[in-house]
């Protein structure tokens, strides 16, 4: 009812705005404000054809120095229409491989705050290449000294994937077996959609991600040592996946359907209409996935009397199911300057977990005695609603704003499982005992309600202010019961294993930035302040945990631009890491029950002062980014391997001491011609681990790196080959290693239908080598794993743009009419 009732009041408001005249148009009832600006309007045609040229570049120049002052580009009639204040200005139009046109003066004042410019035609320039490479299209990868940002369109191999197969793709960030996203080695990442937490990708930071279609992420974002502005939590930084939006004039939009072997079925439709006053924006995505995947598990357990010396477990599995996503809303532009934002999320998800597991025990002469298998039969439903509402109003001082959000999220979850285990002998003859049967139930739910609250105000030509505040009220309420059948025939609580869970957590922030530049140097300085109240009650043995605290997180940004196109930044930030939901929770999951996992309710939160050093270089062809990064980390969380039984091993989180990270990190775009690009990667570290846990001493040093190389060439006019090769090298831990991997991924894509379509072929892992291998020896056992989450995959996806025209960038670089970053200044 909930949803139901929204979509109606979305709707209502759509045919109500749909009506009202956009204010400031001829003919408004609403009379004009005099905000100190203008518009200059205009159309651009081709001059020997007369057709609308969209995309045109349109830059508004100062006329005593002309300097840029604003600009914008033209829409898909030629049309274009740029707000500046009032002055006296120089207009010039430039299109790829025509003439630029530069227009006479014109004056923008209060008698005359609408200049159009009329019709300008601009012809091709005189030397025209066989073949034209026009510029719009964002490019792959984009670089700024903050962040790095990573158009997802671009990269072929994400084609008919998930927001888990993009966020594997991107440099520096790696998803492992149990699908915990890391970057730069570090699991305490904050995972964002549109800047803010969102049910999109479920109840975990990584749960949802392997059903969110990759078709509706527009780029992901990569802050590694962000500012004041964002949450203090993920020391590692934050990755910020930014869904596809539009506010074009009209209808336009795409829509995107996939199939692939083993089954990946998929769909996604990304929608936006406007007209005037309103803009209604639509996101779905249909998933039907089938995913097989295992590995194997060797112990070897240590001692003269330990019953089963010996165990070769293999494990086979098939995982899969239905979900859907969903995202909708309106944006109202109340005025020039008052934009009201509403949206609806809402996913659902009907999944399933299939197991075969089989245990070989041997005995101290390596001889075989006896075989278990063990089945398992888990569902899994889903759904996850979420409400925002976001209010902007700019002032008329240029970059001056004010920006308030609200957001509520109600998710829940609910998984079922069978588990059957039977016995034989050496010579695989069942045994005379009784099949063991068990079944578990965990009922989870989950509500969350943000506020926030930003203002920026600029000071002079170079300096601002920026504050703000947000309240995050969450709690989380999980009920865990495991149940065995009894030679009576009765379902027996496993008390020992079930247990009824749950999770506050609300946190208060303030924060303060200011910035400012003095020739060529920039520098950017914020402080935020958290106070967090966290509590967990396990309501079966009565144990209550209430932690209460209050931190200080400074951030500092310095800028120099030794020239254009090469800069250097050095910047500084501390960051919490508070442990996660999953990571308190001491049980949720019986799936194996000689190896299970589990959480800690006494874990305390990492905290990580994080040091970096950054260049950035721009050549005509290449654009490098390099990175010199220190981290300090106390308290740091890991999770520990123990014996807790004949055969049994547990893994939990646990605090240890200190960890010390130091990296290089580079990150490079060439065009090696016009048909060829190149992108690399490489981030080489070394990091030291010292603790222990109870009298154990728990250290580790390790050196690794990852590289990651993509060629992407085009053979001929609209289409494109792409290879990828990815390299992780071994990396030591407290309790053992990781041992190597390397995958190659293909991409095939072939414009079709007049360009309005793309064809796309894929291969992931081609040669089956995805896979993650560890090594772990303690006191008591040694164990060699290895593991692969998916299997080699095809894919063939279809792209069909309305409204919209494939564009291609050969360039490094990328970012805003306005040089890219936040704020298009540091």
């Amino acid at each position: 009812m909930k949803i139901h009732f929204l979509i109606s009041i979305i709707l209502l408001t759509t045919v109500s705005a749909w009506s009202q005249p956009y204010a400031g148009q001829d003919g408004d009832a609403t009379p004009e404000v005099d905000n100190g600006k203008g518009i200059v309007m205009g159309q651009v045609i081709d001059g020997e054809t007369n057709v609308p040229l969209d995309f045109a570049t349109i830059s508004i120049l100062r006329l005593e120095d002309s300097s840029i002052v604003t600009g914008g580009i033209s829409d898909e009639q030629g049309k274009f229409a740029v707000e500046v204040a009032y002055g006296q200005y120089l207009v010039k139009v430039e299109f790829i491989s025509y003439g630029s046109v530069t227009l006479p003066a014109i004056t923008v004042e209060k008698g005359n705050r609408k200049v159009d410019l009329g019709t300008i035609e601009i012809s091709p320039a005189a030397e025209v290449l066989d073949e034209v490479t026009v510029v719009a299209e964002k490019s792959e990868m984009q670089f700024g000294l903050d962040k790095r940002i990573f158009n997802v369109g671009k990269d072929l191999s994400n084609k008919g994937g998930s927001a888990e197969d993009i966020l594997d793709n991107i440099p520096s960030v790696s998803v492992d077996v149990d699908g915990n996203v890391s970057l730069r080695g570090s699991e305490n990442v904050r995972i964002l959609v549109d800047g803010k937490p969102s049910g999109l990708i479920g109840l975990g930071d990584s749960d949802g991600l392997k059903s969110l279609p990759a078709n509706m992420i527009e780029q992901v974002e990569v802050i590694t040592n962000a500012s004041a502005r964002y949450d203090a939590e993920g020391t590692a930084g934050i990755i910020n996946l930014v869904l596809k939006k539009d506010r074009k004039q009209g209808l336009n939009g795409s829509v995107d359907v996939s199939a692939g072997s083993p089954r990946n079925l998929g769909a996604a439709l990304n929608m936006n209409v406007r007209r005037d006053a309103i803009n209604f924006f639509l996101n779905y995505g249909l998933r039907d996935r089938e995913g097989p995947g295992g590995g194997f598990n060797n112990q070897e357990f240590f001692g003269e009397d330990v019953p089963i010396p010996f165990t070769e477990q293999t494990r086979n599995h098939t995982r899969g199911g239905i979900s859907h996503s969903f995202r909708g809303g309106l944006d109202l532009f109340i005025t020039e300057n008052d934009i009201l934002t509403g949206a609806i999320v809402y996913r659902i998800g009907d999944d399933y977990s299939d197991a075969f597991t089989r245990f070989r025990d041997f005995d101290r002469n390596r001889q075989l005695f006896e075989i278990t298998d063990r089945i398992q039969d888990e569902t899994e439903e889903e759904s996850n609603l979420e409400y925002e509402l976001n209010f902007e109003h700019k002032f008329a001082e240029k970059g001056r704003r004010l920006t308030a959000s609200f957001q509520y999220q109600d998710n829940s979850e609910t998984e079922a499982a069978d588990y059957f285990e039977n016995y034989f002998d050496a010579n695989e003859i069942a045994l005379d005992l009784p099949q063991l049967q068990q079944r578990s139930v965990n009922s989870e739910g989950e509500s969350t309600s943000l506020f926030q609250m930003d203002y920026i105000h600029p000071y002079g030509k170079e300096s601002k202010l920026e504050l703000g505040a947000k309240l995050s009220l969450r709690n989380i309420d999980n009920n865990y019961l495991v149940e065995e059948l009894n030679e009576s025939e009765v379902w027996e609580n496993l008390v020992n294993i079930s247990n009824h869970f749950k999770y506050g957590e609300d946190i208060y922030a303030i924060y303060g930035i200011y910035g400012n530049k003095i020739d060529k140097w920039s520098y950017q300085l914020g402080l935020r302040a958290e106070h967090s109240n966290v509590i967990t009650e396990l309501e079966e043995t009565n144990e209550v945990n209430d932690r209460s605290y209050t931190n200080l997180f400074p951030t500092a940004h310095l800028t120099y631009e030794i020239n254009e196109g090469n800069a250097l930044q050095w910047s500084y930030s501390r960051r919490i890491s508070r442990p996660r939901f999953w990571y308190l929770n001491p049980f949720f999951t019986f799936a194996d029950d000689r190896n299970q996992f589990g959480g800690n309710p006494n874990l305390d939160p990492e905290f990580t002062n994080s040091y970096e050093m950054g260049y950035l270089k721009y050549w005509d062809n290449v654009t490098l980014g390099s990175s010199l990064y220190y981290r300090k980390t106390t308290g740091v969380i890991e999770r520990v391997i123990s014996l807790i039984g004949d055969g049994i091993t547990r893994r939990q989180p646990e605090n240890l001491s200190t960890m010390n990270a130091v990296g290089l990190e580079f990150t490079t775009t060439a065009d090696v011609n016009k048909w060829w690009r190149l992108d690399g990667s490489v981030n080489i570290f070394n990091s030291k681990t010292e603790g222990e846990l109870n009298g154990e001493v728990l250290s580790a040093e390790t050196f690794s790196w990852r590289n990651r190389m993509t060629s992407k060439m085009q053979f001929w006019k609209d289409a494109e080959f792409q290879i990828r090769f990815d390299y992780r090298a071994p990396q030591n831990t407290t309790q053992g290693k990781r041992k190597s991997s390397y995958s190659v991924d293909l991409g095939f894509s072939k414009d079709v239908l007049g360009r309005k379509g793309t064809i796309t072929l894929g291969v992931r892992d081609l040669f089956d080598t995805r896979r993650w291998r560890s090594e772990t020896l303690t006191d008591d056992f040694f164990m060699e794993s290895e593991y692969r989450r998916r299997a080699r995959s095809f894919t063939a996806s279809f792209n069909y743009r309305i409204n919209q025209q494939k564009r291609r960038d050969r360039r490094g670089g990328g970012g805003d009419f306005n040089g890219g970053g936040e704020e298009g200044m540091f």
